[in-house]
């Protein structure tokens, strides 16, 4: 079992196979890239991953996810070890389409007044507002005391974790948090499973903790979404890319109980990752002031790749939408990130960093976007 550790890896990570040979043919840059999680938002991430998979430009060197983010990592994995990139991108369609099929016989649907008007939310959903309200009464010991989960199905069904564990390059990394300490727990691929995978991806309200070697485990979001620490001593490259689903900049009061437990959520998990972010720009300042050696610490460079204009108006029930339209909406919504990225960025990849890490974790000006406030620069 895999001791908790923050914020460092255990000694002789790169000795014993969690560092690789970063070397690419010429023209590629190498990456870390992490992945938040946030339900079938997930699905933006895919895009995002798809676009990237597709460029060829980019060499991936190791992959930390978190809920959804862990998901995608593993069906990375499997997909990478069976044909490389397109692998990948095919493992990864693969999975979203079977998440589509899942949900087609979910009781939690759309509202026919949604569908009209084309909202993808499920607020006005009887099925959502039925379970949502269970969830505040009883627990799930309660309410599912055989501890049934589709989730788990699905998962033994698209991925091979066999080969999920055979994937050398990129690294995978999944953060859960331990219920009785409360730390992050990072599973390397060597230690993944559909277990760790449901683990990292348990809400508590929804589901019963995940037990892992007599270790309950909920979801990883709460301690690291995403982890960036595993990335630290067991990869060379500089470049870390957070691809975001969970805004960290709102330009509103939120005044309805849905919205106020939303932004709740989101500043919860969003909370260590903004912590990390500042201890990286305090290393880097130090580097840059001369008081720490370059040799002895990395000087790390922060990309994001998000969509916050596009993302932000969908509402925090929407995350529970497995539509196979929606999905495909948030697809291609990722793919447009990412290919935004790509025509800004590249180029800045390896040279320096292009998201203003100082202002996500203590900025609080007036914003340029007014309606969502989230930012690249």
């Amino acid at each position: 079992m895999p001791e908790d550790f923050y914020p460092r890896i255990d000694d002789g990570d790169a000795a014993h196979g969690y560092q690789t040979d970063t070397a690419c043919p010429t023209g590629q840059k190498t990456i870390n890239i992490a992945l938040q999680g946030g339900g079938s938002h997930g699905a933006f991430t895919w895009g995002v991953l798809d676009r990237l998979l597709e460029d060829g430009r980019i060499d991936i060197e190791a992959v930390s996810g978190t809920s959804a983010g862990a998901m995608n990592a593993a069906v990375l994995a499997d997909g990478f070890v069976r044909n490389g990139n397109q692998g990948a991108r095919d493992q990864l369609r693969a999975f979203w389409s079977a998440v589509a099929k899942e949900a087609q016989y979910s009781p939690v649907q759309r509202a026919p007044f949604d569908m009209l008007r084309g909202s993808w939310s499920l607020d006005a959903s009887p099925g959502y507002a039925f379970f949502d309200m269970l969830s505040k009464l009883a627990s799930p010991y309660e309410l599912n005391p055989y501890n049934l989960n589709p989730l788990k199905d699905l998962l033994d069904t698209v991925v091979d974790f066999e080969r999920v564990r055979e994937c050398t390059h990129p690294l995978i990394f999944i953060s859960c948090t331990n219920v009785q300490t409360g730390r992050a727990t990072v599973f390397k691929r060597d230690q993944i499973s559909p277990e760790v995978v449901m683990a990292s991806a348990c809400l508590p309200h929804v589901f019963q903790a995940v037990e892992i070697d007599g270790v309950p485990y909920w979801d990883g979001g709460y301690m690291g979404n995403p982890v960036l620490f595993p990335f630290h001593d067991s990869t060379r490259t500089c470049d870390y890319v957070i691809v975001q689903i969970n805004p960290v900049f709102r330009g509103e009061t939120p005044r309805t109980s849905r919205e106020i437990m939303n932004r709740i959520n989101e500043i919860s998990f969003n909370s260590s990752l903004l912590l990390e972010l500042r201890g990286i720009d305090f290393v880097r300042m130090l580097i840059d002031e001369g008081k720490l050696s370059p040799n002895e610490y990395k000087r790390i460079n922060i990309h994001t790749i998000s969509a916050y204009e596009d993302m932000a108006p969908l509402g925090a029930s929407s995350k529970m939408n497995g539509e196979w339209e929606f999905l495909l909406h948030l697809f291609e919504i990722g793919r447009r990130a990412a290919d935004k990225f790509l025509a800004e960025s590249f180029d800045k990849l390896g040279v320096q960093h292009t998201a203003d890490v100082r202002d996500m974790y203590q900025g609080d000006g007036p914003d340029p976007h007014p309606r969502y406030t989230g930012r690249l620069r």
